[in-house]
């Protein structure tokens, strides 16, 4: 920790979301000084559905967030699994899969985490960086503001890559990103629905999966629900030729959409903000390189099939100070220990990633054989708790690596 006589160290944060805020209130608690800059011009506070696990709860109360974090949860909360034609059954909801996730919406963790950030933390937007130069005792970043063009160079201690899975800091220091992404062949789209599917209660949710395609509506308690598109494709890039709607319609035809998805689609179509992209993983050998660390989406990039990328962001940014109190004066030493941590949880999730994609989009008729009969055994009052008892993977181990 510093004193009132020593200088503060100072600690580059690349991107406002998860993961960098939270990095940069433990770095705060530290003694560090950090900067935070952020490639948008304001601070982006909508966004699609997200759970909270054990692990990002954990993090989320030591970083001081989850007492400005609204509650999404309902007690009546139901899914339903339905066809084009609306014949529906009762399903799983999210908030019943294994490790009692809360269900937010990711603007709702950003909000909590802005408000737990201290005052004095310098915040920059419509900034990038632009070149750095580093040598064993820090980082000479330069650093350009979009709308003016003028740029600066300043010299930091460390440097944290938190500006998601095309990262600019990761382009810029390791190298492409096709020499990092694993792709996964499927394609995502989502939006906030104006209001809940017709024939559905705000609490009710519901999940149309065929093979090779699915939809998901995701409910809340007080704000309207959400949307996830996921399709498996051969040519991804062919999905960015044209509009976004155009491909969901086209992966989602040629069959008569029905009344669900027909409204699903033309809601996409309508709305004012909406997400559709391609699903990789990011893969790295290392994290760090000298005095320059990716953090989150940047660095390993779950997939929101991992039910994942929340926590494990705000976890990876805690443990990195965590790291760094232990070994305050070798941050070469305290970034090798932070990997070596951190390192089999998050393989461990990538795998479990693989894995749930099946689950959210079933790539054959088998799978989708399968994930039926596996939802209706969890969703059964007898047999839900040793199903999800077989099926609980590890989300929870990295709530004792981040607190040892």
């Amino acid at each position: 920790m510093t004193n009132s006589t020593t200088p503060r160290r100072r600690v580059l944060v690349v991107g406002l979301g998860i993961s960098g805020i939270a990095t940069a209130i433990r770095f705060h608690k530290l003694g560090w000084e950090p900067v935070l800059i952020e490639r948008a011009p304001e601070r982006r506070k909508g966004g699609y559905f997200i759970g909270l696990f054990g692990t990002g709860k954990a993090s989320a109360e030591r970083l001081g967030a989850m007492e400005t974090l609204v509650d999404r949860r309902s007690p009546r909360m139901q899914s339903y699994e339905v066809d084009r034609a609306n014949r529906r059954y009762k399903g799983m909801s999210f908030v019943d899969v294994p490790g009692d996730p809360r269900p937010l919406l990711r603007g709702d963790m950003e909000n909590a985490l802005f408000s737990a950030l201290p005052k004095e933390v310098e915040i920059r937007f419509s900034t990038v960086p632009t070149r750095f130069e580093q040598d064993e005792r820090g980082v000479d970043v330069t650093m350009t503001h979009t709308k003016s063009g003028t740029s600066t160079t300043e010299r930091f201690e460390l440097v944290v890559g938190a500006d998601g899975m095309r990262s600019t800091v990761r382009q810029l220091v390791f190298g492409p990103h096709e020499d990092f992404f694993f792709p996964l062949n499927y394609m995502i789209g989502a939006c906030v629905l104006r209001n809940p599917v017709p024939g559905y209660a705000t609490h009710e949710g519901l999940v149309l999966a065929e093979a090779g395609r699915s939809a998901w509506v995701f409910p809340f308690a007080n704000h309207n629900p959400t949307v996830l598109f996921s399709y498996r494709v051969e040519d991804v890039a062919a999905q960015f030729r044209g509009r976004p709607i155009e491909s969901l319609r086209k992966a989602y035809g040629p069959e008569k959409t029905g009344p669900v998805l027909s409204y699903l689609l033309d809601e996409f179509e309508a709305a004012d903000e909406s997400l559709f992209d391609s699903t990789h993983q990011v893969r790295m050998k290392s994290w760090h390189k000298g005095r320059v660390v990716l953090v989150g989406d940047s660095a390993w990039c779950l997939t929101l099939y991992s039910g994942m990328g929340a926590s494990s962001g705000m976890a990876g940014g805690e443990l990195l100070g965590n790291m760094l109190e232990k070994y305050p004066d070798d941050v070469e030493r305290a970034l090798s220990q932070w990997e070596a941590k951190l390192r089999p949880f998050i393989s461990n999730m990538q795998l479990h990633g693989l894995k749930m994609r099946r689950f959210f989009t079933p790539s054959n008729e088998a799978q989708r054989f399968l994930r039926g009969a596996t939802t209706r055994l969890m969703s059964n009052r007898l047999t839900g708790p040793l199903a999800r008892k077989i099926i609980q993977g590890n989300k929870e181990t990295m709530i004792d690596i981040v607190a040892q």
